[in-house]
C-alpha cells in the first residue's frame, strides 16, 4: 500500500476542514479571511498554469486573461440577470474552457513559442475588449456595484465566500491531483520531453496539448467569479502584465510540476511582495528578481526541494542488478506477436535539392528480420521515418498488409501497429514501469473526465496497463527493475527498457534504430538474442544497424543503401561477399567467395 498516496490527501482534507471552521472559532479576523481568500484564488490560477506549463510543457500567459473573463462574466451576470453563485461558477468555468479552446487552436497549430506569444497578446487586449463593451462592463473606469452573491437563497458574506473559495480550491486540487497521477502522468511527461516520441507511441500531441491548455482556463475563470464577488468591483488594471508575471513566479517558486507546491507559491506571492507598500511601483523588477533567484536556487521550486530532501532521508536498500546480460538471462519466453507484412514500393524523398531516398523498394514479412545497412547519410533513418509517419514521401507507397499507410501521421501509423525505438531511448523522471506503461496510453482511451473523477473506465484501463506492463517487463527480464529510475540505468539496460516499451502494445511491425550502438560485446550478444526472439514470436522486424556481425547473426535479408538508393539486397551471406559492399562499407578488399570475409563494422 502506498502510504504517501493516502497521507497527503488525508492531510489536505484535514487542513481544508480546519480553514472552514477557523472563522467560526474566531481564529481568523476579517483581514486574514480576505487575504486567505485571495491566496485560494491564486492557488486556482497557478494550478491551471501548472497543468498547461509544468505537466504538458506549454508555456502560456493567458491565466490572467481567463481570470478576467470569469470576473467580467460574473459581474455582468450579477448586474443584469442573476447573482446565483453556483450558476456564475459554472458559466465562468465554461467560458474559461471556451477561451482556452479558441485561443489554443491557432497557437498550438503554429507550434513552438507561438502559444506563449498569442496568449500574452490575449492579456494585452483585455482593456480594449472591456472598452468595446462600454458601460456594460464599466470600461476603463471599472465595473462597480456588483451585488453579493446568493447560495441556496441566502446572501453570501465575506466569511461564507471564504469558505466557498476554500471548498472550490480543495475540489479542484483533488481533481487536478487525480489527473496528473493517472495514466495521463506518463503521457504528459513524454509529451513535455519529446513530442516525437509521444507521436511514435500513438499519442495525439496536438490534442493532448490542447486539452491541457483549455482545461487550465477552468480554475482561473472560477477564481475570477469569486474575485468579482469579493469586493463587488473589478477593473482592467487588476488583470495586467504584473499579475501575469506574478502567476508565473508563483508557479516556478512552488514547483511547476507540483500539485501541492501551488499553495506555497500562491502564499508567497499573495502574502509577500503584494503586501509591500511600494510594491506596485516596482512589481516587474521584484518579479524578475524572484524568478531569477527562485529559478537558480530552487530548481523544481519548493516542491522539488522537498522531494530532494525526502530522497536523501529515505533509507536505501540493496538495488537489484541492472546489468543487461543478467536481465536477459532471467527473461520469460515471448508470446506470439501479430506480425504484418510491410511493403515499400519506389519510395522517393527530397529535402530541397538533395535526394534522400531514390526509388527504394523493400519487403518485410512476419517472422523475419530485414536489416538496413549503409554509411551515414545513406537514407536509413529517413526510410524509418517514412514508415513511421514522421516524413511524407514525395512518391511511392507504404503498405501494411492490405492497408495503405502512405503519408499518414506518426500517431495513425503507431495506432496501426507500427512501433519503433530511437537512438536516445529514455525520457528522464520516470521509473522503468512508468516508461513501459506510458506506451499504452493510446490503447485504452479512459478520457480526462474519467481520470479526474476516477470512474470505472479509468480503473479498468489502469488494470490493463499494469497487466500488460508486468508481461512486457517479464519477457525482457526487467521485472526486478520496475521501480528503478529508468534514466539512471546503464545504456544497455535502457535500450532494453525501450524495447519493453515497444512490446507492451504488441505491435505487428517493430522498427529498431541501432539498438546495439554503444554496447559492449556481451551486451550486443544479449540484445541479439532478444531481437531473434521477436522474429521467432512472429513480429516483422526492420533493423538499422552498423554492427555487421550482429546483422549477419540476425538478419534474414539485408538491404544496402547508398546515397538514398538500394545498392543491393540479399541474404547476409550474399551481402558479405558483394563487391560493392566489401569495397565501400566493410572496408575489405574484393576477394573470391572461397577466401572468406572477416567480420567488421560498417563505415
Amino acid at each position: 500500500m502506498n502510504v504517501r498516496a493516502l497521507l497527503l490527501p488525508a492531510a489536505w482534507v484535514a487542513v481544508t476542514v480546519a480553514f472552514l471552521v477557523a472563522p467560526a472559532l474566531g481564529i481568523l479576523d476579517a483581514n486574514w479571511v480576505r487575504q486567505l481568500t485571495l491566496v485560494a484564488l491564486m492557488c486556482l490560477i497557478v494550478s491551471g498554469l501548472n497543468l498547461s506549463y509544468g505537466y504538458a510543457g506549454q508555456l502560456s500567459f493567458a491565466s490572467s486573461a481567463m481570470y478576467a473573463a470569469g470576473a467580467y462574466v460574473t459581474g455582468y451576470l450579477a448586474l443584469e440577470y442573476t447573482n446565483n453563485l453556483i450558476i456564475a461558477l459554472a458559466l465562468s468555468a465554461a467560458v474559461g474552457l471556451l477561451i482556452g479552446l479558441v485561443t489554443g487552436i491557432p497557437g498550438l497549430r503554429l507550434g513552438g513559442w507561438m502559444l506563449a506569444v498569442t496568449s500574452i497578446f490575449l492579456v494585452l487586449i483585455v482593456p480594449d475588449i472591456v472598452q468595446i463593451f462600454g458601460e456594460a462592463l464599466g470600461g476603463h473606469v471599472g465595473l462597480y456595484g456588483i451585488p453579493r452573491s446568493t447560495l441556496f437563497g441566502m446572501e453570501v458574506d465575506e466569511v461564507v465566500l471564504f469558505q466557498v473559495a476554500i471548498q472550490v480550491t480543495s475540489l479542484w486540487v483533488l481533481l487536478f491531483r487525480n489527473l496528473v497521477t493517472s495514466r495521463y502522468a506518463g503521457a504528459f511527461t513524454v509529451l513535455r520531453e519529446s513530442p516525437v516520441l509521444a507521436s511514435s507511441m500513438g499519442i495525439s500531441v496536438y490534442r493532448l496539448k490542447l486539452q491541457a491548455y483549455a482545461l487550465s482556463g477552468v480554475p482561473a475563470a472560477m477564481a475570477g467569479t469569486l474575485f468579482a464577488y469579493l469586493d463587488g468591483f473589478i477593473a482592467p488594471t487588476f488583470f495586467g502584465v504584473s499579475l501575469t508575471i506574478g502567476i508565473l513566479a508563483a508557479s516556478i517558486l512552488g514547483g511547476s510540476r507540483s500539485i501541492y507546491g501551488v499553495f506555497f507559491g500562491a502564499a508567497v506571492m499573495q502574502l509577500g511582495p503584494m503586501r509591500t507598500p511600494a510594491f506596485g511601483d516596482y512589481a516587474l523588477i521584484a518579479y524578475g528578481v524572484l524568478l531569477i533567484r527562485g529559478g537558480a536556487l530552487l530548481s523544481g521550486g519548493m516542491a522539488g526541494l522537498v522531494r530532494s530532501l525526502t530522497r536523501r532521508l529515505r533509507p536505501t536498500g540493496m538495488a537489484p542488478s541492472s546489468n543487461l546480460t543478467t536481465a536477459v538471462a532471467t527473461r520469460e519466453p515471448l508470446p506470439p506477436l501479430p506480425g504484418r507484412p510491410l511493403h515499400l514500393t519506389d519510395i522517393t524523398k527530397k529535402f530541397g535539392g538533395v535526394k534522400a531516398l531514390d526509388s527504394v523498394t523493400l519487403k518485410a514479412e512476419p517472422g523475419s528480420v530485414v536489416a538496413l545497412i549503409g554509411p551515414n547519410g545513406s537514407g536509413k533513418t529517413t526510410l524509418l521515418n517514412v514508415v513511421s509517419g514522421f516524413v511524407t514521401p514525395g512518391s511511392g507507397t507504404v503498405r501494411l498488409g492490405e492497408e495503405d499507410i502512405t503519408g499518414r501521421s506518426a500517431r495513425a501509423v503507431a495506432s496501426s501497429g507500427v512501433r519503433r525505438t530511437f537512438q536516445t531511448p529514455i525520457v528522464p523522471g520516470m521509473s522503468v514501469a512508468d516508461v513501459v506503461a506510458s506506451a499504452r496510453f493510446s490503447e485504452d482511451q479512459a478520457g480526462i473526465i474519467s481520470s479526474m473523477l476516477r470512474l470505472p473506465r479509468h480503473h479498468r484501463a489502469v488494470r490493463r496497463d499494469r497487466a500488460a506492463t508486468r508481461a512486457a517487463l517479464a519477457v525482457t527480464g526487467l521485472s526486478d527493475l520496475a521501480g528503478e529510475p529508468a534514466s539512471s540505468l546503464p545504456l544497455g539496460t535502457r535500450r532494453m527498457v525501450e524495447l519493453a516499451r515497444v512490446l507492451v502494445s504488441r505491435p505487428g511491425v517493430i522498427l529498431l534504430d541501432e539498438v546495439a550502438s554503444g554496447l559492449d560485446e556481451d551486451e550486443v550478444e544479449a540484445m541479439g538474442g532478444v531481437v531473434s526472439s521477436l522474429r521467432d514470436a512472429g513480429a516483422t522486424v526492420i533493423l538499422v544497424e552498423h554492427n555487421f556481425s550482429l546483422v549477419q547473426s540476425l538478419a534474414d535479408r539485408v538491404v544496402v543503401l547508398s546515397q538514398g538508393a538500394v545498392v543491393t539486397d540479399g541474404t547476409p551471406a550474399e551481402i558479405a561477399v558483394h563487391p560493392e559492399v566489401l569495397r565501400h562499407y566493410l572496408g575489405e578488399p574484393v576477394v573470391a567467395p572461397s577466401e572468406g570475409v572477416s567480420d567488421g563494422q560498417l563505415a
